[in-house]
């Protein structure tokens, strides 16, 4: 059975559950979905042995437990020392400028943090205890979250060094934090056995950008479990939520990121969409939360006709439920890789109005929704708009998702697809 080893891109497991409200034991025993478990499942549903790979400095060794609701090896291993000095003195480990690695650091401080911000992205990775750790759990084959990120390059030297293939997925990061990766990127996307690119759009960046061949290209989407997203009944759903059953409804979920997540466009939208049908039951159903709650609510005011759940929930029945109760959803994201949950709308019968980030028209396929310009909230507002006010229109191509979810995104579909490129480098 292939091992593959799923490497997380973050500096620091906490740093991605912290900014969630969540602990390591809520990730180990309830946190399920998104591309990481969602490959985790689809790896094991074709035969491989998905082993998780996290660095935290929480833990002086490593770490060896169980993800619960998927039963996948975890293993957490301690960041460098080096990474965690290094830490102490930049304010901001992610920052894209200096302004925001500096902060309100002055003379030498501010120097000293100038040169760490290009290099703490790449002592963040504890080779030797990776090596260690890949030969203990016998997986030939390393997995990285994201290929534009510093902890990328660190495994295409690992692959090197090891004889391991080494491959990459994109979920979103196409941005670079250090100077270093300008240099190197090249070359670790030369080293590795290949990409796993969703979007579209992203597949021609990759070809534009760094002459990646089509053959280190796999255009694989992300999987969802559909048997965690069956068809439910409307009027249950309403009733649980106490929301009216004549109502119109627009579902939205996932982290609470303003810019990013396009939060800002959907507050917009949302006070045109009520303005212009003063005289009709709307309700905007939010779920989830994220750094920017407070700044988000304030967006949104004090509107009767939203309903928001304000927590990072782990219970995709709870999500299932929210969903189920909607009749269209909302997707204004600016900058996505190959989201999730759009997927999870549609499996739910859901249409979708999504903007036109990287790797949504892909998921959309022209079917299951419409697609507007990244930022528009008058456009965004325009084509809610169509979806609420014709339930006939929008129940079709709510038909239409849920079948393109079952035929494109399937645990064993994709898994099969992975395992083909994983383990013999072509589909």
């Amino acid at each position: 059975m292939t091992g593959v080893a799923i490497v997380d891109w973050s500096h620091l497991l906490e740093d991605f559950l912290d900014n969630l409200g969540l602990s390591f034991e809520d990730f180990r025993t309830g946190m399920t979905g998104g591309w990481m478990f969602g490959y985790i499942e689809a790896l094991r549903s074709a035969g491989c042995r998905p082993v998780l790979f996290c660095v935290s400095a929480r833990v002086a060794d490593v770490t060896r437990c169980e993800h619960v609701p998927t039963g996948a090896a975890i293993r957490v291993l301690p960041a460098p020392l080096s990474y965690r000095r290094a830490r102490l003195r930049i304010p901001n480990p992610y920052a894209a400028n200096l302004a925001e690695a500096a902060g309100e650091l002055r003379g030498p401080a501010r120097l000293r943090a100038a040169f760490l911000k290009e290099l703490i992205p790449y002592l963040s990775t504890p080779l030797r205890t990776l090596a260690r750790e890949l030969r203990r759990e016998q997986c030939d084959v390393i997995l990285c979250q994201d290929y534009e990120h510093a902890r990328f390059d660190a495994c295409a030297l690992l692959g090197r060094l090891t004889g391991r293939k080494v491959y990459a997925t994109f979920q979103g990061g196409n941005w670079q934090l250090s100077r270093f990766e300008r240099p190197l990127r090249p070359l670790s996307l030369r080293a590795c056995a290949g990409l796993i690119v969703g979007s579209s759009v992203e597949a021609d960046r990759l070809r534009q950008r760094y002459g990646v061949p089509d053959r280190k290209i796999a255009r694989i989407f992300n999987p969802i479990d559909l048997r965690m997203w069956p068809s439910a009944d409307r009027t249950e759903a309403r009733i649980a939520l106490g929301i009216p059953q004549e109502a119109r409804v627009v579902a939205w979920h996932g982290r609470v990121d303003l810019h990013r997540k396009g939060l800002d466009v959907l507050a917009a939208a949302w006070k045109e969409i009520r303005n212009a049908r003063p005289d009709r039951d709307l309700r905007l159903l939010l779920l989830g939360t994220g750094r920017d709650a407070s700044e988000f609510r304030a967006l949104l005011g004090d509107d009767p006709s939203v309903h928001w759940r304000d927590e990072y929930v782990n219970d995709r029945g709870i999500i299932h439920r929210h969903l189920a109760a909607a009749d269209v959803y909302a997707f204004p994201s600016r900058n996505e890789g190959f989201p999730v949950a759009p997927v999870e709308a549609m499996a739910c019968g859901l249409p979708v109005v999504g903007a036109d980030a990287p790797g949504v028209a892909d998921i959309l396929g022209g079917e299951a929704g419409t697609i507007v310009p990244i930022g528009d909230a008058d456009a965004f507002a325009r084509a809610l708009g169509t979806l609420i006010d014709d339930a006939d229109l929008s129940a079709r191509i709510g038909v239409q998702a849920r079948r393109r979810a079952e035929e494109c995104f399937s645990l064993e579909s994709v898994g099969r697809e992975l395992r083909a490129f994983l383990t013999g480098g072509s589909r």
